[in-house]
């Protein structure tokens, strides 16, 4: 993949874009002195560090599977996004802290029409490379360069409201300029939620958490459409590492089938369900039917095409001396 046919050119984007709005920011602050413009230019200082931490990620994320790293290097992107949950929890800390020391020693505000403009100029910058990203998240399957789009988004929309207050100032008396740091604390909270929810993000995909419902139902279609719709399946086991999916399970097939006939089962169901689900890698392990010994789906943990899986249960206490272990758990 060439670099301009890759991710890495949208974290270059963005973090063309993050200099440009920084240094119009810092700016609009310098002649106004608002607290509202400081906070919205540590942003901007965010943004900057996200976007060269975005491009860092990338870098690592699309590096080809090796002998250390047998599944690849995707989940550098959750790293990524985790480090930007951070930075945005800090900044609007910073934020909250500088607008409660303006509270406490009240500041006049000069060249508001001026700082409200620029500050609009900067939102346009941000608009434009956030949706430009978003889309480009959406064909590359980026967690990181959704979470860099959706952090400048959210960029523009506390801007937006920074804007609105401003422009409220600069026709009001200065009795009115507390508004200012009620503006940034504002602004800080919408920030802080923002990067609450990054960090969720990252942390259900660092803990392999399993595909979306919709996907696992795509799979287990696939299984019934190659199989029928009484096929038998355990151990399904899905999970998501950067843009790759990786799924495993066993399928139960009549112990007289041939290894070719359910080789060619397997290699049906695995194109099926990469038709369905880009950069997929599926592992199918076939087993008799018939066999007791088969039905080990308590202790691999997954999906059951069974409710209750009897064969799974009976096994599993045998291997336990007659304890029953909670599927899922070893």
């Amino acid at each position: 993949m060439t670099f301009k046919n890759s991710p890495r050119i949208y974290a270059t984007y963005s973090i063309a874009a993050s200099v440009a709005t920084l240094a119009l920011k810092l700016g609009a602050w310098g002649i106004t002195g608002s607290v509202g413009l400081l906070s919205d230019a540590a942003e901007g200082m965010v943004n900057l560090t996200a976007g060269i931490l975005a491009l860092t990620a990338l870098n690592i994320a699309l590096r080809p599977a090796d002998q250390d790293h047998s599944y690849g290097h995707g989940k550098a992107e959750y790293f990524s996004s985790g480090a930007e949950g951070i930075l945005i929890i800090g900044a609007a800390c910073a934020i909250v802290w500088a607008a409660i020391a303006r509270f406490l020693h009240p500041a006049p505000l000069t060249n508001l029409g001026w700082g409200v403009l620029i500050a609009l100029a900067a939102s346009a910058v941000n608009f434009f490379t956030a949706t430009s990203m978003l889309r480009a998240a959406k064909r590359f399957d980026s967690i990181t360069l959704e979470a860099d789009a959706k952090h400048l988004l959210t960029d523009v929309w506390t801007s937006a409201g920074l804007v609105v207050g401003l422009s409220i100032l600069v026709f009001a008396p200065p009795s009115w300029y507390v508004l200012d740091p009620i503006i940034a604390i504002l602004m800080a909270l919408n920030i802080i939620k923002t990067g609450v929810s990054l960090l969720r993000r990252s942390a259900e995909g660092l803990m392999d958490r399993a595909l979306p419902e919709d996907e696992v139902n795509a799979i287990t279609e696939a299984i019934r459409k190659h199989v029928g719709q009484e096929a038998e399946f355990h151990g399904l086991r899905t999970r998501k590492s950067g843009s790759r999916r990786f799924v495993d399970f066993h399928l139960l097939v009549p112990g007289k089938m041939t290894v070719k006939a359910s080789h060619d089962i397997t290699e049906a169901i695995e194109a099926e369900i990469c038709r369905d689900l880009p950069k997929c890698l599926v592992t199918i392990h076939v087993e008799p039917r018939e066999c007791d010994k088969s039905w080990d789906g308590a202790k691999i943990g997954g999906i059951c095409s069974r409710e209750e899986c009897v064969g799974c249960e009976k096994n599993d206490q045998e291997e336990t001396g007659g304890n029953p272990v909670t599927p899922g758990l070893p």
